[in-house]
C-alpha cells in the first residue's frame, strides 16, 4: 500500500554497496563488490553486489538476490512495507501517514511491540510492588540478582491466577486476537482467553533497536517446562534473536560470551561482563552465527559440561567456525554454570577463567584424549585417526603443522606419520567435495531441487525458454514492449510453469501501468525466494547474447511446448530429463 513513487525513490537514494557493507565486509572485484553471504554459511565469497548501474545483489551459493529493499527485508526479517519504511527513514524520506495505516490488517509487528511494552511495564510493576510476587523476589535475591540488574533488564512477574495480564491488556484496548497473536495469551477449547505465562519471573527480550519483541518466563513452582519462551510472532523470530545483544553489541568488539540461559547472562552483566548473550531456548542456529559475526570475531562458549552442553558446544563451534568466528571454550570447575561460579568465587576469578579458555582445537583434542587409555596401543591408534580427521579440517598448512606436532606429542606417535594421515584425510575430503559439487551442478542444470519453481524439472526445454524470456524482460524495456504490445506473440498461457505465468503477468501488468515497469515494485509482490530466483535469471542473462532473435526464439519454444502440453501433458522420467538436457535447447 506504500505508493510506488516512494518505493522507487527509496531504491534510488539507497546505496546498495554501502547498505550491504554495513552488515558484511565487501571487497572490490572489477565493477562489482563481493563478500561472504550473510544469508548462508560459506568459506569462499559468493555474494555479489553489482555495479555498473545494475543496482542489485545475488548470491551464487544460496540464490538470495534482489534490490536494496529485498536485502534489508531478508537480513532484518521484515515485511516488505517495513523494509521500505526502514530505508526511507535511513534516506530521510517521509512516508505519508495514511499509506502506513492503510496497509495494516490485524495485529502487525508495531502493534505487537507496543503491546509487549505494556506487558513488560505490568510485569515489572507486579514484581516490584505486589505481595503476589514475594516468592519471585526471594528467588532473585537467592540468585544474587540485585535491584540494579532487575531494573536494567526490566525483570517482572506474572501472577498465577491466569488472567491478570489479560485483564490489564484489555483495559488498555488490546483485543484477544492481538494477545494471542503476540503469544502473551492462549485460547482454551471453550474459547476463553488466558495468560500464557503464569506464576513466572518474566525476562523481556529486547532487539538491537530496543524494541521488546518477546518474553521468557521462569516458573516458581514445579510445573514443566521450567523455562517458557514466546513462540515466533510477527515481531519475533527466536532463531534470529539473542538475549541481551541490545547491551552486548556495544561491548563485544574483542569477544562475545555465549551462554545457555538468561540467569547466566544477567549474572555476568551484573559482575561487569557486559559482552554476554544467550540463545532463547534453542541451540545456536546459522542465523545466530551470522548475526554474531557482524559484531565480533571471537566467541567464548560458556555452556554446561553435561552431555547436552557438550553437544551444544560442538554445534556452536561448527556454526560459528563456518562464518569465520574464532571459538574458544570456557572450562568451569567447582560450579555447575557461570552464574554459580561468579556467586561462589567472584568476578576476578571468572575473568581469569575467560583468559584461560581453550581454543577450539584444544577443546576437541581434549575430548578425543579423554576417551582413551594412552597406554593401550589400540586406543592411541583410534585417537590418532580421530585427530587426523580433526586437523584435516583446518585450511592453513601452518596451523595443521602446529596441531600435528601437538597431537603427536600427546599420542606418542611420529609427527610425520600423523601428517601423512592428515594429508590422506584431506584428499578424501576433496574427492567427496568434488563428487558433491558435480552432483549439485548436474541437479542445478536439470532444474532439479528448484524449490521456487519445482515444475521446471518436468520440461527442461520449456523451463530454459522461460528463464530466457523472463531474464530479458527484466533487463530490457524493448522486450517488455514487444511482449506487451504484441510485436512478439507471447501470452501468459504459453508459459509452462505456474511461476512463469505469474511473473510474466506481473511484468506485463506493470509495463502497461501508468508508471511502467519497476523491479522494486515487482518485488513487493513476491517472496524473498521468488525475488532471488528472478535476480538469478537476470544475472545469468547478463553474460549471454540478448538479441531480439534470441527473445523470439525462446518465445517460439514456449508457444510450441504450450501447444504440445495442450495436446497431452508429458510426464517425464529423470532419464528423459537428462537426455533432453544433453540434446540442448537450441538457444542460449
Amino acid at each position: 500500500m506504500i505508493p510506488r513513487e516512494i518505493i522507487e525513490e527509496v531504491t534510488r537514494r539507497t546505496d546498495l554497496v554501502a547498505l550491504a557493507g554495513s552488515y558484511i565486509q565487501l571487497k572490490k572485484a572489477g565493477s562489482n563488490w563481493v563478500g561472504l553471504c550473510p544469508f548462508h554459511s560459506e568459506n569462499s565469497p559468493s555474494f555479489t553486489v553489482f555495479g555498473g548501474g545494475q543496482e542489485g545483489f545475488y548470491c551464487f551459493g544460496c540464490g538470495a538476490g534482489g534490490d536494496a529493499i529485498s536485502f534489508v527485508k531478508r537480513i532484518e526479517n521484515l515485511e516488505y512495507p517495513e523494509a521500505v519504511e526502514l530505508l526511507a527513514a535511513r534516506a530521510g524520506i517521509e512516508i505519508p501517514e495514511d499509506a502506513s495505516a492503510a496497509r495494516r490488517r490485524g495485529p502487525d509487528r508495531s502493534r505487537i511491540r507496543e503491546m509487549n511494552k505494556e506487558a513488560a511495564v505490568f510485569f515489572h510493576s507486579v514484581l516490584m510492588n505486589s505481595p503476589q510476587a514475594a516468592e519471585a523476589r526471594e528467588y532473585l535475591a537467592k540468585r544474587k540478582i540485585g535491584t540494579p540488574a532487575i531494573r536494567r533488564f526490566y525483570l517482572g512477574y506474572n501472577p498465577a491466577d491466569g488472567y491478570a495480564l489479560r485483564d490489564h491488556l484489555a483495559s488498555k484496548g488490546y483485543t484477544p486476537e492481538e494477545m494471542t497473536a503476540g503469544f502473551l495469551c492462549g485460547r482454551s477449547q471453550g474459547g476463553r482467553i488466558y495468560d500464557y505465562f503464569r506464576d513466572r519471573v518474566m525476562f523481556p527480550i529486547v532487539d538491537t533497536s530496543r524494541n521488546i519483541v518477546a518474553f521468557g518466563g521462569r516458573v516458581m513452582g514445579d510445573i514443566k517446562p521450567k523455562y517458557l519462551n514466546t513462540s515466533d510472532t510477527p515481531a519475533f523470530n527466536k532463531s534470529k534473536t539473542l538475549f541481551a545483544l541490545n547491551y552486548a553489541k556495544d561491548f563485544c568488539s574483542d569477544s562475545l560470551i555465549l551462554c545457555e540461559g538468561y540467569m547466566d547472562v544477567i549474572s555476568m552483566h551484573q559482575a561487569g561482563f557486559q559482552n554476554a548473550v544467550a540463545t532463547l531456548g534453542t541451540a545456536i542456529t546459522e542465523e545466530h552465527a551470522r548475526i554474531i559475526s557482524r559484531y565480533t570475531k571471537k566467541v567464548i562458549l560458556s555452556y554446561d559440561s553435561d552431555e547436552a552442553g557438550t553437544a551444544a558446544t560442538a554445534k556452536a563451534m561448527k556454526r560459528l567456525g563456518a562464518v569465520g568466528v574464532e571459538v574458544r571454550v570456557l572450562r568451569i570447575e567447582g560450579a555447575k554454570d557461570p552464574d554459580e561460579y561468579i556467586v561462589k568465587y567472584g568476578a576476578d576469578s571468572f575473568r581469569r577463567l575467560l583468559e584461560d579458555s581453550l581454543t577450539g582445537f584444544d577443546y576437541r583434542l581434549g575430548k578425543i584424549m579423554s576417551g582413551i587409555n594412552p597406554d593401550i596401543p589400540e586406543d592411541r591408534l583410534k585417537a590418532a585417526g580421530e585427530a587426523a580427521k580433526l586437523i584435516a579440517g583446518y585450511g592453513s598448512a601452518v596451523v595443521r603443522d602446529t596441531y600435528v606436532a601437538k597431537a603427536a606429542g600427546l599420542l606418542s606417535v611420529k609427527p610425520d606419520s600423523l601428517a601423512s594421515d592428515v594429508a590422506r584425510e584431506r584428499r578424501r575430503a576433496a574427492r567427496r567435495q568434488e563428487r558433491e559439487e558435480s552432483e549439485n551442478a548436474i541437479s542445478a542444470a536439470q532444474y532439479l531441487g528448484d524449490r521456487v519453481n519445482p515444475e521446471s524439472a518436468g520440461n527442461i526445454r520449456a523451463a530454459a525458454a522461460e528463464d530466457t524470456v523472463l531474464g530479458m524482460m527484466l533487463m530490457y524495456d524493448e522486450y517488455r514492449q514487444a511482449a506487451a504490445g504484441g510485436a512478439v506473440r507471447l501470452t501468459e498461457d504459453d508459459f509452462y510453469t505456474s511461476f512463469g505465468k505469474k511473473i510474466f503477468s506481473l511484468i506485463i501488468g506493470l509495463q502497461k501501468s501508468d508508471g511502467g515497469f519497476s523491479f522494486p515494485v515487482l518485488a513487493s509482490e513476491l517472496t524473498d525466494d521468488e525475488t532471488g530466483r528472478l535476480e538469478g535469471c537476470r544475472v545469468r542473462r547478463a553474460g549471454l547474447e540478448n538479441s531480439m532473435g534470441i527473445f523470439e526464439s525462446a518465445a517460439s519454444v514456449l508457444a510450441g511446448e504450450s501447444e504440445a502440453k495442450r495436446r497431452g501433458a508429458e510426464h517425464l522420467s529423470l532419464d528423459e530429463i537428462l537426455r533432453r538436457k544433453r540434446e540442448g535447447t537450441g538457444f542460449r
